[in-house]
């Protein structure tokens, strides 16, 4: 388990237009003067725990150790869900117990998993609609204070957990979905070079074809340059996932894609 340092990161669903974001930094500063705090990104669709976690999944292991990770995209603000305290062997992470750490549970060691339950890191409030600032931000600063883990609460062994949903072969196809549209409108996919792996075992074969609806790619790129322009191309982007671009264009746009529409490899 590391050592908490001052650096605290948010991500949040609140946008920046209200005072959700601000009230958690003057709670946290409160705590730690010398406090850092630094925000991933507060523009997560409302409620969405599914992109919550794609997001912190693509960034957080590029923090240095004793990060503390807040995430607060929370549909059950103010309900019996329970305000959670990882600790893996590197980071920390604040969440409440909806999911949202999912990779998290996948991809870190020593995992250790605590409810929030002691009322010295949380502020009264008179209602129970906003725990980022009364329950997640003073946990965090409290964290990055010296206080133990083990003094948030009892260690727990069943979070929530997401179902997962892998690609799957289908015959001599593999299936899988649009995960994340990107700024650029780039549409990246849950499939990975493992399954194209899968792919070429079972089909004996290499990829000939990428299918989205109605639009067939042929062929996999090695980078964004190699595309023709206005035309859809695939390639395995640095994040190791199958991802649907256009060059120097929107895929989603040109392709009119959704999150979770089925995107065949043949």
């Amino acid at each position: 388990m590391p050592t908490a340092i001052s650096l605290v990161t948010l991500l949040t669903d609140f946008g920046d237009r209200d005072y959700f974001v601000p009230s958690m930094k003057g709670v946290m500063l409160g705590i730690n003067p010398q406090l850092r705090i630094l925000d991933l990104s507060h523009q997560i669709p409302a409620q969405n725990i599914e992109q919550a976690a794609f997001f912190l999944k693509s960034c957080y292991r590029y923090f240095p150790d004793g990060t503390v990770h807040v995430v607060v995209v929370d549909p059950g603000v103010g309900s019996p869900r329970r305000p959670l305290l990882v600790s893996t062997s590197r980071y920390f992470f604040i969440a409440p117990d909806n999911g949202v750490l999912n990779e998290i549970f996948d991809e870190e060691v020593s995992v250790e998993v605590r409810v929030i339950e002691n009322k010295q890191y949380r502020l009264d409030a008179e209602g129970a609609t906003f725990d980022g600032r009364d329950l997640f931000a003073p946990a965090a600063a409290w964290l990055t204070k010296g206080q133990t883990p083990g003094s948030y609460g009892r260690l727990i062994r069943d979070a929530v957990r997401l179902p997962k949903d892998e690609p799957q072969m289908d015959g001599e196809k593999l299936v899988g979905k649009i995960v994340y549209i990107d700024h650029f409108g780039n549409l990246i996919s849950n499939i990975t070079p493992t399954d194209l792996q899968t792919f070429r075992s079972v089909a004996k074969r290499d990829i000939q074809a990428v299918q989205l609806g109605g639009i067939i790619i042929n062929g996999i790129k090695s980078h964004y340059a190699e595309g023709a322009l206005g035309l859809p191309e695939a390639l395995i982007n640095s994040n190791g996932q199958l991802e649907i671009f256009i060059k120097q264009g929107s895929a989603v746009d040109r392709c009119e894609a959704t999150i979770g529409q089925r995107i065949e490899l043949r």
